[in-house]
């Protein structure tokens, strides 16, 4: 007589870290089930574009799918692509992509029957159950939120096709001719590859980019920076106090250095972090903390310069006030913050590189769950509120034991959740719970 098969994990999203979970949760012998609704299983957004110019943010070497194997993409690069296997580099995207199928696959074959794709999208859940568009009801014995950053919210769509709300959307950038000029809102790392695809298809035209503060992401050093170890005082205490004693040390060992230091227990930082402290640091630092947190590799800088240098990439900081579209033209009027901004500007095209969304209540599942009250915004309305383990809390407070969030949208309760290094341990964590 045979064990009966356990109920599986309801996984909805399969970008790397529905695929990845569901990779992880087979080689420790629990089945799931990963739904996504569109694209193939594995790369999600980032690792699927097909630029060689759209680069890791992160060194190769750091990039590993598995935290115990720290070497994997390294060793994978040795064999399929030796000449990026540098693990000081920044290998493309779409090399990065491949990885994340090939393991997702080679997972598959190893544990045959453990993980199960599903097409489709959900739109809602009920208990240990997701319920899919079309009307089916896939069950398990518990279910996990990956379903990646939602989209875009700042530019009206339909308003003008001279508008472009979703950059990312298959062949949003080919009607953009040579020599046209470009109007970009937004100037963080949405911006960075918008413009190298530009770049990469024969654009020549300049674009302006705005953005509140004029801030473009900073770039990785030449080698990896030690992390500076980081006294009592930048820790705890007034958010001002460690703030001041963060520049000091930066001033002396680097910035680098001292974004090192922090990264490993930031998620410890903010889950420690009163709401008032956390609303003082979305106001006040956070557009600091992300250039210099989510870095781009030098050789993307190189180019942003090179464009800047030419007068064909513009950064400035100034707020849209208003827009206006014609058949041929878009006119936006802006509140500038410097005189070196003008009020008035025209373009060819409007792009909105603002980057994802970020409230769960904009997308149909979450919204459901938080009508429901299955689920509850947290306080500074960030995303889904969720206790230390990432299980969801109901509208009441309580945590629903069989509803998870992982990847972008538990950064309300993680806040560092988006890169590689930092999803990877919190999929090692979801997946102790879940097979325990």
């Amino acid at each position: 007589m045979t064990a009966p098969t356990p109920l599986p994990v309801v996984i909805i999203g399969g970008g790397f870290s529905g695929a990845m979970l569901a990779a992880r949760l087979a080689e420790r012998g629990q089945a799931s089930v990963l739904i996504e609704r569109q694209g193939e299983a594995g790369p999600g957004l980032a690792y699927s574009t097909v630029q060689d110019a759209h680069r890791l943010n992160v060194r190769a070497g750091r990039m590993s799918a598995m935290a115990d194997r720290p070497q994997d993409f390294i060793d994978w690069l040795t064999t399929h692509h030796p000449d990026q296997a540098d693990p000081n580099g920044f290998a493309p995207r779409r090399l990065y992509g491949h990885y994340l199928r090939e393991r997702l696959a080679a997972v598959e074959r190893a544990c045959p029957g453990l993980i199960q794709r599903v097409s489709g999208e959900a739109t809602a859940v009920e208990g240990c159950a997701a319920l899919l568009s079309e009307g089916r009801r896939i069950s398990g014995r518990a279910v996990v939120l990956a379903t990646g950053n939602p989209a875009p919210r700042t530019t009206p769509k339909g308003q003008s096709s001279r508008i472009l709300s979703d950059p990312w959307a298959v062949g949003a950038l080919a009607p953009i001719q040579p020599d046209d000029a470009v109007l970009i809102l937004g100037a963080g790392l949405t911006m960075v590859d918008v413009v190298l695809a530009l770049d990469a298809q024969g654009w020549r035209g300049q674009a302006l980019a705005l953005s509140r503060r004029g801030l473009l992401p900073r770039a990785h050093g030449p080698h990896h920076d030690a992390p500076v170890a980081l006294p009592t005082d930048a820790l705890e205490g007034p958010l001002s106090r460690r703030l001041s004693v963060a520049r000091r040390l930066a001033a002396t060992h680097g910035w680098r250095g001292v974004m090192e230091g922090y990264r490993p227990i930031t998620a410890a930082l903010w889950r420690a972090a009163t709401t008032k402290e956390r609303a003082r640091f979305l106001r006040h630092l956070r557009p600091w903390w992300d250039v210099h947190r989510h870095r781009i590799a030098p050789q993307v800088e190189a180019r942003l310069n090179a464009l800047i240098a030419d007068h064909r990439l513009t950064v400035r900081a100034a707020r849209i006030r208003d827009v206006s579209a014609s058949a041929e033209a878009v006119t936006a009027a802006l509140d500038p913050h410097t005189d070196r901004t003008p009020r008035t500007v025209a373009a060819a095209w409007l792009i909105d590189c603002t980057g994802p969304g970020h409230d769960p209540a904009a997308t149909p599942l979450t919204a459901a769950l938080i009508a429901e009250g299955q689920a509850r915004l947290d306080p500074l309305k960030l995303g889904l509120d969720l206790d230390e383990t990432g299980r969801v809390l109901r509208a009441d407070g309580t945590p629903d034991p069989d509803l998870y969030v992982l990847g972008p949208p538990a950064r309300a309760a993680f806040w560092e959740t988006i890169a590689v290094p930092d999803i990877r341990q919190r999929i090692e964590a979801l997946t102790d719970v879940l097979t325990a």
